[in-house]
């Protein structure tokens, strides 16, 4: 075979394993948030990892958005988040208290958040169902709830502690 007959072979069979996918990129495993408020909104994320309660904010996540918080595979079901309005006031929250300060923070531990100079806020859950990858939506509070949450896959979820080892990808801001 001539060498222009098999570059051009070479070029064709590349492209078409190109086109079926073959040598596409991993799907990416991450926990994000979508933002579909018309407002601003900062997020502040609570987990688990190695045994060790953290809490981490703030990500500033534009109306109509959406921004990964922890990077990477989710290895736990449980989630929480608290998200501020910044536009017209108002926040998402829950009952599960965890430790916050108004700037940008990394805080370990989830105890005593008012005597070690912190904020005590209320984070809602989010159950991942064991996931390796999920997306939380805000939502207007126009009667539907508003942190809705939304799974990058429908699996059946295994009934665990709530608060049985969460852990994270690598955090970005």
């Amino acid at each position: 075979m001539p060498a222009t007959a098999s570059l051009r072979l070479a070029t064709a069979i590349v492209a078409a394993a190109l086109a079926a996918g073959a040598w596409s990129a991993p799907a990416s495993a991450d926990f994000r948030l979508c933002n579909k408020t018309a407002s601003r909104v900062g997020v502040s994320v609570g987990y688990k990892e190695q045994g060790a309660w953290s809490t981490e904010g703030w990500w500033n996540v534009g109306a109509n958005s959406c921004e990964t918080l922890l990077r990477g595979p989710l290895s736990a079901r449980f989630y929480y988040v608290y998200a501020i309005d910044y536009d017209r006031g108002g926040d998402w929250n829950g009952k599960a208290y965890m430790c916050t300060r108004e700037k940008e923070y990394t805080i370990k531990g989830i105890e005593d958040c008012l005597a070690r100079g912190y904020d005590r806020t209320g984070f809602f859950e989010i159950d991942t169902g064991e996931q390796k990858s999920w997306t939380v939506q805000l939502t207007e509070p126009n009667g539907a709830p508003k942190g809705v949450q939304k799974p990058a896959a429908m699996a059946p979820a295994p009934a665990t502690d709530a608060r049985a080892g969460l852990e994270n990808g690598s955090a970005a801001r």
